[in-house]
């Protein structure tokens, strides 16, 4: 606890919480758009336990923190006829691939169904809703391959365990404090919903290509999405006065 009597340690505190919140975003996001699949009294619920879920997993993240390193020792080499070295494939590299095309595959299935329409209940009476439990292994899937990209950031930012499990535990609580505000605007807001849609297929992307050890500068990345947002931001405020197209309520399991 000495740590935190040295100026040093509270601004290495301050700096790496704002980090968590910002590489939080993609997740509240994700989470906000695929609890929207339940039924309206569980969305809250799901929304407190997805987050939850993401807090816990990047503090045991935190305490594996060799083996976190471990990960990046390859595990097997694949020849590949376009290069001269053997290309080392690591459990990072899996983890994040997988990541990467579950978060593709989840995003581009949604759009599909927001504008083609989601399957009906088995008596017809009206949309299918997804379990509780269905949306909560897919917040787990996504989280463990968030919480890696969190875990590296803190780790390269900060020494102490102790600060980085404090800075985690404030940006998630700042990220459950807003995160109904987030998830209704999304909701409300047909054209941000796609345009977040579009960030999560790009996010996977980006995972996809470092999984190759192809690393894409994140900056330019949020760059992009700041400025899309910003643009959407000012067309909503031009069309104040016009009804909104309607998206129809999806459903993936």
């Amino acid at each position: 606890m000495s740590a935190f009597a040295e100026a040093a340690t509270w601004v290495s505190l301050l700096t790496l919480t704002f980090m968590e919140i910002v590489l939080g975003i993609d997740n509240i996001i994700f989470i906000s758009i695929v609890v929207n699949r339940l039924p309206p009294e569980q969305q809250a619920r799901g929304r407190t336990i997805g987050l939850l879920l993401a807090l816990l997993f990047r503090i045991g993240l935190l305490l594996s923190i060799s083996w976190i390193v471990g990960l990046r020792a390859p595990l097997f080499d694949v020849n590949l006829p376009w290069q001269d070295v053997p290309f080392g494939v690591t459990g990072r590299d899996l983890i994040l691939l997988a990541g990467g095309l579950f978060l593709i595959y989840k995003s581009t299935t949604e759009i599909h169904n927001k504008l083609q329409g989601e399957e009906e209940s088995e008596d017809g009476s009206g949309p299918k809703h997804a379990t509780m439990r269905n949306i909560i292994v897919q917040i787990i899937i996504i989280d463990i391959v968030f919480s890696f990209d969190s875990i590296l950031t803190a780790v390269g930012l900060v020494d102490n365990v102790l600060v980085m499990i404090v800075a985690v535990i404030l940006a998630m609580g700042v990220m459950l404090a807003f995160s109904n505000a987030v998830a209704s605007f999304v909701n409300d807001n047909p054209t941000i919903k796609m345009l977040a849609l579009s960030f999560l297929i790009m996010i996977g992307f980006m995972l996809v290509m470092e999984a190759g050890h192809k690393e894409v500068e994140k900056g330019y990345l949020y760059f992009a999405m700041a400025f899309s947002l910003t643009v959407e931001l000012l067309n909503l405020r031009l069309r104040k006065k016009t009804k909104p197209v309607q998206l129809r309520d999806s459903q993936f399991d």
